[in-house]
This record gives structure tokens, C-alpha cells and sequence, in this order.
């Protein structure tokens, strides 16, 4: 099975983090008048990485080690504005939708990378 998974690992990786940054960026979209919101952003670059190696995983070899959630774990950043509102609300509008389409398009694109992957398998399977 683990063939398999490094198949399909790069693709389902990139879709998981993709829809994280999603929910980021819409909530930067929805605080965009909200005083002092920061506005926030993930590393897709590095966070992706992470995935891929597999950094940042903990193992756990004993039953008295605690579980760790790997939902929602990555590392959040506070995005620089360009030009800062007097209210102390760094997020920019024209940025944070400029951001999310770029990142609807890379998961639209990952979405269908992995739908050929899929396709590619069952082909494989049923022999053709």
C-alpha cells in the first residue's frame, strides 16, 4: 500500500494544505474591516515540504506517550501590509482576493492532478 501512497502523496498533500490556506484567506476576507484583525497566511512552500518529508511528524513508541493531532498543524504567519489602516486592521483587500483566486486555481489544478492519478491506477488495475 505504501506504493500507493507515494503515488498519490505529493497531490493529496498539496490539496490538504491548499484548503487550509483557503479557510485562512477567507477569514482574512471576512475581518477585512474588523479593528485590529491581523491578517494571516500560511507558508505553502515550506509547509508543503513538511508534508512531503514527513518533518515535524511525531512518533509515538510507547502507549503512555501523548497523541498529537496532525489536523490544522500548520504554522501560521502574519501577513506585512503594504500600506497599514489607521485601526490596526493589516489586512488588504485587493491582496487577500488576489491570493485566495491563486489559491482556488493551484487547488482546482492539484484537484485534477490527482483525478488523473486516480484514473491512471484504475487503468492499471483493470489492466488496460
Amino acid at each position: 500500500m505504501s506504493v500507493i501512497d507515494n503515488y498519490l502523496k505529493p497531490h493529496a498533500a498539496a490539496l490538504t494544505l491548499r484548503q487550509e490556506r483557503m479557510e485562512v484567506l477567507g477569514s482574512n476576507i471576512a475581518n477585512a474591516s474588523t479593528p485590529n484583525y491581523k491578517a494571516r497566511d500560511i507558508n505553502f512552500a515550506s509547509e508543503y515540504s513538511k508534508a512531503l518529508d514527513g518533518i515535524g511528524t511525531l512518533v509515538t513508541t510507547d502507549p503512555m506517550h501523548i497523541a498529537t493531532s496532525t489536523g490544522g498543524s500548520s504554522e501560521m504567519l502574519y501577513r506585512q501590509p503594504i500600506s497599514p489602516s489607521l485601526d490596526g486592521n493589516t489586512v488588504e483587500l485587493h491582496v487577500e482576493q488576489l491570493q485566495f483566486a491563486e489559491n482556488a486555481t493551484r487547488y482546482e489544478a492539484s484537484l485534477q492532478f490527482l483525478s488523473a492519478r486516480i484514473s491512471n491506477l484504475r487503468s492499471a488495475l483493470r489492466g488496460e
